[in-house]
């Protein structure tokens, strides 16, 4: 017999109120809209032929983690009982199309249902791990797939039928806010050395105060930190720019020296500690880009080359760089009634790409939360007079016509980009 309780949350920013049904202390019903919502002709239709093979199939991970939450998952990934061989049977007897096979040698089969893809998982355990990969072996055993999972939030499934199975107390630390490993620490770290950002991460992300870390956990990070060097940097920086944009990231960074991470992922040995303080509270809540906020860190030039050089950053992350590094002291607000000026002027002037999205990124660094307003606000002024004007009153010289126009951007420019054709125009002769 199912009996029905609502539970509530007891502390302050917790999870919303879920109706659930108790069977055991592991097991649980879920009962809410977002997860109602998940029920689409696609899903209801993968349902219908798991079921019909008596081939079990739980929503998997991350989503259980955001349903509980009480938010929409973005990406909702399944598991199953069922081995590649007998999904991939299964679909092509039912017509149904598969694509991208290249998860299957790890068990991940994705078959595309009504406009809709469902990427399906069989249960695992890792049999040889090396710190970045691991070779698996398929299994039936829920518990044992649940036990491999990074972290206790992420390590939870939920039915169909909205029973949710916990085996390491998941729910429990997401209603308190609590970031652990599945098991031990060390263990889970050295499956895939990369799980240290991810804890970093998800701590970012959960967690209401900073500090609240399991003394063993940080040792565990310290003693494998160095792991973190066999693992690519574009791994990391997926990783790190999650870090960089959510909580408590002044805390976090700090963390990443205080536990001799920082060496191993490309940031400078002497980081600015204190700028970054200062930036990650003035940009609070301007939403900056990760690489705004991870500038703070850098002293000089090399500290973006050598980022670049261990996390392959894109060039548009690394031009940003180099311009707040460059700017963010010489270029500054105007005093006096213009203070956005000294900002539209440098648009003006400027024939790099992307300039105006640069600007924004420094007033975010510089904590200007109003001029950001305003620069997003203001909308790039066109320059009114062109050579042609100029030949309509008889200047026929290039070289004249090219003297005339720059001097009349100057012009302009002092008015405030004011100053429409007609005025400019009359300034001709005086130029």
């Amino acid at each position: 017999m199912w009996a029905e309780v609502l539970l509530l949350p007891c502390r302050a920013r917790l999870l919303p109120p879920l109706r659930l049904l108790h069977r055991a202390a592991r097991a649980m019903r879920l009962q809410c809209p977002q997860f109602q919502a998940l029920f689409t002709p696609g899903l209801r239709s993968v349902a219908e032929l798991f079921e019909k093979k008596n081939y079990e199939l739980r929503i998997a991970g991350g989503a259980v983690r955001d349903l509980l939450s009480g938010m929409t998952p973005q990406d909702v990934d399944f598991a199953t009982t069922a081995t590649p061989e007998e999904m991939k049977e299964m679909f092509t007897s039912a017509g149904v199309r598969l694509i991208n096979n290249k998860g299957e040698k790890h068990g991940t089969i994705t078959a595309r249902l009504h406009e809709q893809n469902f990427e399906i998982t069989t249960l695992r355990i890792d049999v040889v791990t090396d710190g970045r990969h691991a070779e698996v072996e398929f299994t039936t055993d829920w518990e044992k797939d649940a036990e491999r999972r990074d972290l206790t939030i992420n390590s939870m499934f939920l039915g169909l039928d909205g029973m949710l199975y916990d085996f390491f107390n998941g729910y429990e630390d997401l209603q308190n806010k609590k970031i652990r490993f599945v098991g031990k620490a060390s263990a889970r770290i050295q499956e895939d050395y990369l799980r240290i950002l991810r804890y970093f991460r998800f701590y970012g992300r959960i967690a209401e105060k900073p500090g609240d870390h399991e003394s063993s956990t940080l040792q565990a990070i310290k003693e494998n930190a160095k792991g973190l060097a066999g693992i690519s940097g574009e791994r990391i920086w997926v990783e790190l720019k999650k870090i960089l944009i959510g909580n408590h990231v002044n805390h976090l960074v700090r963390l990443l020296y205080d536990l001799d991470v920082a060496q191993y992922i490309g940031l400078p040995v002497n980081g600015s500690l204190d700028e970054l303080d200062r930036v990650s509270k003035s940009t609070e809540n301007l939403c900056p880009k990760p690489m705004t906020v991870l500038t703070s860190l850098f002293k000089v030039k090399d500290d973006v080359t050598n980022l670049d050089l261990r996390l392959k950053i894109s060039k548009e992350e690394k031009n940003l760089g180099f311009f707040l590094l460059k700017h963010r002291e010489e270029l500054t607000k105007a005093t006096g009634p213009e203070p956005l000026k000294p900002y539209q002027d440098f648009i003006m002037d400027s024939r790099e790409a992307n300039t105006i999205s640069k600007i924004l990124e420094l007033l975010k660094y510089q904590g200007e939360e109003q001029l950001l307003k305003e620069m997003q606000q203001w909308t790039v002024p066109t320059f009114p007079v062109s050579g042609h004007d100029l030949r309509k009153m008889g200047i026929t010289c290039g070289k004249e016509i090219g003297s005339a126009l720059q001097q009349l951007r100057e012009e302009w420019k002092k008015s405030g980009y004011c100053m429409d054709k007609e005025e400019l125009l009359s300034c001709v002769k005086k130029v």
